[in-house]
């Protein structure tokens, strides 16, 4: 019943409220990265949600789009600005994504939505992260984020969709204001984002 009923009210609702509370700092870092990043302030991209349904993710542009004399762009180091770093330090990155829960394609808790070419790298357990959908937050972003391996990540995930329930979404949610208030947890250890992952 959780599962499937209150959970998605809740995040609709939730997701709502906190949008409408947090509008006047969404429109601030919007016209920051407008002036920053020569460009649109948002990041949109094709990932997968449950069952490996195709969506668009919303996200903030911490990285403008500088390319070398070749074309090729720049190392996400170079590409990450400064208000970037402040963002994604903050996590303020993710705020727009609060549109995609409302709009059904997400939750606020669940693993997080990655990459669509991921999908055939993953082994039959691993892909179970799909069962349920994925999350702005999550059990693998509480317990690591990107400082742990894919491996340790995809097994706390298929742990939540083993073991998802009020209590474990309402203590996630809370270790996630931790997280980023102290910011932990943020990169993977020598990189400006994270690794790729290329398979097990």
């Amino acid at each position: 019943m959780y599962r499937n009923l209150i959970k998605p009210t809740f995040d609709i609702l939730i997701a709502s409220l906190a949008f409408i509370t947090l509008l006047p700092i969404f429109i601030l870092v919007l016209i920051f990265l407008l002036a920053t990043n020569s460009g649109s302030p948002f990041f949109l991209q094709t990932r997968p949600g449950k069952n490996g349904r195709l969506f668009k993710i919303f996200k903030f542009k911490t990285m403008n789009d500088k390319r070398k004399k070749t074309g090729e762009l720049f190392p996400d180091d170079v590409r990450l600005t400064r208000i970037g770093k402040f963002v994604r330090k903050t996590s303020l990155d993710e705020l727009p994504q609060l549109l995609n829960v409302i709009k059904g394609d997400m939750s606020i808790v669940g693993p997080r939505p990655l990459l669509p070419e991921y999908l055939s790298l993953y082994s039959k357990e691993q892909s179970r992260r799909h069962e349920v959908k994925p999350g702005i937050t999550g059990w693998a972003q509480v317990n690591g984020r990107n400082a742990i391996s894919w491996q340790e990540k995809f097994k706390l995930d298929v742990w939540y969709v083993d073991n998802q329930s009020f209590l474990i979404d309402l203590n996630i949610l809370l270790r996630t204001v931790k997280k980023v208030f102290i910011s932990e947890g943020i990169n993977a250890k020598g990189q400006a984002t994270t690794t790729p992952f290329n398979g097990n």
